[in-house]
Parts: structure tokens; sequence; C-alpha cells
């Protein structure tokens, strides 16, 4: 039997961005590995990079996980701000109601 070959896609120093990108992957589908998660310790006993957690996916997969992990981290987060259709006031996309009037946001709310 033929061994897979694996290659690295994503490492950080920070290991719950790390297994976002895992949760990412697992959602598209594609298998992956996570290494390096408590070798944090290791650091300055070991090189610091080589320490920091990291996800693998076998090479076939390469590409498309690299693809998923550029656009789920360096795209933009969509601009929710909304401006209430009673008052006008500006409003951001985390708050369902206005604070000014009390008014509801809608779904097809006016940006």
């Amino acid at each position: 039997m033929t061994e897979v070959p694996w290659t690295l896609i994503f490492a950080h120093g920070n290991a719950l961005l790390v297994g976002h990108v895992r949760n990412l992957l697992d959602a598209a589908g594609i298998p992956c590995e996570l290494r390096n998660m408590t070798l944090g310790g290791g650091a300055g006993e070991l090189p610091p990079l080589e320490c920091e957690p990291q996800v693998w996916v076998a090479e076939h997969n390469r590409e498309r996980a690299e693809a998923l992990v550029k656009q789920a981290l360096e795209e933009p987060a969509p601009d929710s701000a909304w401006r209430c259709r009673a008052c006008g006031e500006e409003l951001e996309g985390a708050f369902d109601t206005c604070w000014n009037c009390g008014g509801r946001k809608e779904d097809d709310h006016d940006r």
C-alpha cells in the first residue's frame, strides 16, 4: 500500500486560529491533521517556528485547502452596519434593535 504524502498548509502561534482552520477544512470535507498542538513549552529549546501548532493535509488536497484558508482568513468580514428605517440612526451589525428609537432591523435594510 502506498503512503499518501502530507504537506503543511498552515501554522500559527495561536492554537485557537489553528483549530479554526481545521474546522474550516473539516466542514469542506478535507481530511486534515493537527501537529505540534502541545509543543509551545519547547520554544527556546527548540526553534520557535518548529513549535507552532500546524495543520497538514494530504498533498492531493493542498491547493483546495490553501484556497479555502486564504479565502477565510484574508477576505474582510462583510459590512453588516445598517440604518434604522424609523429614525435614520446608523447602527452596528451586532444590534437588531435601534438604541435610539427601538426600531427593528429588517432583512432588506438599507446600508
